[in-house]
């Protein structure tokens, strides 16, 4: 008996979520390079002055993260396979949003970057989320052929590690004096505030990663997660000197990031061992 999709079910991308991906890349390309490649520039190009030069490189590999998602939001047809990025993209800008309009005078208001930094988080937290809500209608909730979820253990480790994560990012922005005291680096309250963000969307992804458990729906978030993951650790060993080594929080902190991105390749692995990921089908020649 031949299944019939319903047609409000049958996974595709609205063309309206295309087009926020396609809008929302560029900015994100140009953030990576900025931060990433010129950390100690950004009185003369970013919105705000920021310091040591750690804290934009890893803002950096989290934005060139995101551009990563969002192209593959352009280039996918089925909706499952991206739809586990969106929420997490949401609550990082509006932690972004929270930070700004709380430091607004930390803000060099007369650079362009300030007015686009603002238009992005403004509009963001509201767009991104509306995208998810519209599109996530046609996603049939079910696994791609040949593929189970994850096991319950496997869930249940996701769920836990990003409930950690929010924790540390809810602590940042709720009391970022908190952090400051403690952290491996020196923070102020705009930096401990925005690092939140960092934490939330890596949270709700591993959130999100379990609640839905499908490997066809984890997998591209997943592997935007590890890219931004690895350029961190870039980042860390290009500016050890601006960590606190006599910090044991520092060596938790670089430990913690070997162990998630450990983690995701390992996720990783696993979903192709068990077969959960099905292969490319095999087109018949005549």
């Amino acid at each position: 008996m031949r299944v019939v999709v319903a047609p409000d079910r049958d996974d595709r991308v609205l063309s309206h979520t295309h087009v926020l991906g396609a809008v929302i890349v560029p900015f994100l390309l140009v953030a990576f390079a900025l931060l990433y490649f010129f950390p100690g520039d950004t009185k003369s190009y970013f919105a705000w002055e920021i310091h040591p030069d750690i804290t934009p490189m890893i803002m950096g590999a989290g934005y060139i993260a995101g551009a990563y998602f969002f192209m593959r939001v352009v280039m996918e047809t089925r909706f499952h396979r991206v739809h586990v990025g969106f929420l997490p993209v949401t609550a990082f800008t509006i932690f972004m949003a929270a930070g700004t309009f709380l430091h607004l005078d930390r803000f060099l208001q007369d650079h362009v970057a300030f007015w686009i930094w603002v238009g992005l988080y403004v509009t963001t937290p509201i767009l991104v989320p509306l995208a998810w809500l519209c599109n996530r209608r046609t996603d049939p909730g079910t696994p791609e052929a040949g593929e189970s979820r994850l096991s319950s253990r496997a869930r249940g480790v996701l769920l836990g590690v990003g409930a950690l994560q929010m924790l540390v990012a809810f602590v940042l922005l709720l009391s970022p004096s908190t952090m400051i005291d403690v952290w491996p680096w020196m923070l102020t309250p705009l930096t401990a505030q925005t690092l939140g963000g960092w934490f939330a969307l890596p949270g709700i992804t591993a959130i999100m990663m379990g609640l839905d458990g499908r490997p066809s729906a984890i997998r591209i978030t997943l592997q935007s997660q590890a890219i931004g993951l690895a350029l961190i650790l870039v980042a860390v060993a290009r500016d050890w000197s601006s960590i606190d080594s006599s910090n044991a929080l520092s060596y938790v902190f670089v430990a913690g990031l070997a162990a998630l991105l450990a983690g995701l390749l390992t996720l990783d692995l696993h979903m192709r061992r068990i077969g959960s990921v099905p292969p490319p089908a095999r087109v018949s020649r005549p």
